[in-house]
């Protein structure tokens, strides 16, 4: 029974190299990770943070109870299919409180769940039973399930893998994971590996958010020029350690603007911006995973430039934090345009679905 905490991934360079089928390799999905709990008719989908995530995909639920067997506990990924592939901006847009929007929301951009993992069948719990084992489980009970559910492709085949992470990212996916074959769950701890998309861009650095714990800037907030010269909000790099927040406050205090008079993004200081379609994703705006949480930031003279590492650009915007490489004094900010940004391939997601098991 909910609340169960999934399984976690650490963060790895490359794929591990190991003998042949000592690691089951599988797409990472971009999406909400959910545990759908399923007993008889009665179904909740659990997201990682314990947030209950049912009421907002009401579209699911059918499929769920056609697809699942009466009882049991899957693993997967909550997701939403764009044109141009996953579209993680639309699957931010389903987290409605009205539950008008969320019904109408549901046959515009409808979402599919995407299984990977068994986590317990019928009466039996089988967290202690080996990743190949549960996978054999899970194939063995999903078989033949339709759109929008589906199972995850997989393989022991390494080089099969690296292809994947090549070329699946053109339909949106994060990258490769990579679980020990003979590996039993383990919520809530770190035991798989994940295998992401890196690129570097130097961003100006025009603002910051003040850390929770009031030590100094918890998050620097990035932005790139267009054209027409207008500086666009990126995201934020964060993920500094108590000695380097010291730091930054003494580099960015020459930098601190008392207001936002003249800053490119001054208009931001408006509320009434933010809840415009135009600039709805302003550094100081609410999002619905921010539970409240004051997201204002200090204006900084647009003069800093930093090199950032960064996984992926959806809708110019990075698609998580991005993290802090150097600062770049030889840079002119003028010239941090989106040029740098690498433009990747589209790939066909129903050619992820159908990639299959190797």
């Amino acid at each position: 029974m909910p609340p169960l905490a999934p399984m976690l991934a650490k963060s790895a360079p490359e794929l591990p190299e190991a003998e042949p089928g000592a690691f089951w390799f599988e797409p990472k999905w971009d999406g909400f990770r959910c545990l759908v709990f399923r007993d008889g008719d009665e179904i909740e989908l659990g997201s990682r943070n314990d947030r209950p995530l049912t009421r907002y995909f009401p579209e699911l639920l059918d499929p769920l109870r056609e697809a699942l067997p009466d009882r049991c506990v899957v693993d997967g990924e909550i997701v939403v299919a764009g044109p141009d592939g996953l579209d993680f901006d639309a699957l931010q847009q389903r987290l409605h409180p009205a539950a008008s929007r969320v019904n109408k929301l549901a046959i515009e951009t409808p979402a599919q769940f995407v299984a990977f993992d068994l986590v317990a069948i019928d009466d039996r719990a089988i967290l202690d039973v080996g990743l190949a084992e549960r996978r054999a489980l899970l194939e063995e009970r999903l078989a033949g399930v339709q759109p929008p559910v589906h199972l995850t492709p997989g393989t022991f085949d390494r080089a099969v893998a690296s292809d994947w992470f090549d070329r699946f990212e053109g339909a949106g996916l994060d990258g490769v994971m990579a679980k020990a074959a003979g590996g039993m769950y383990q919520p809530g701890k770190r035991t798989q590996i994940k295998v992401k998309h890196l690129r570097t861009a130097d961003c100006v650095v025009a603002g910051y958010r003040e850390h929770k714990n009031a030590d100094g800037p918890g998050s620097l907030m990035l932005g790139l020029y267009d054209d027409d010269g207008r500086l666009h909000h990126l995201g934020v790099a964060s993920s500094f350690s108590v000695a380097r927040r010291a730091e930054l406050r003494d580099e960015l205090a020459p930098y601190v603007l008392e207001d936002l008079t003249g800053h490119p993004w001054g208009e931001w200081a408006d509320a009434a911006a933010h809840a415009s379609s135009e600039t709805g994703r302003l550094p100081g705006g609410q999002s619905r995973w921010s539970a409240g949480k004051d997201l204002t930031f200090t204006p900084l003279r647009p003069d800093l430039v930093a090199e950032v590492a960064y996984e992926r650009v959806d809708n110019g915007r990075f698609r998580h934090s991005a993290r802090f490489q150097h600062w770049r004094p030889d840079r002119d900010p003028a010239s941090c345009t989106f040029e740098q940004l690498e433009v990747v391939p589209p790939e066909l997601l129903q050619s992820v679905f159908l990639a299959g098991r190797t």
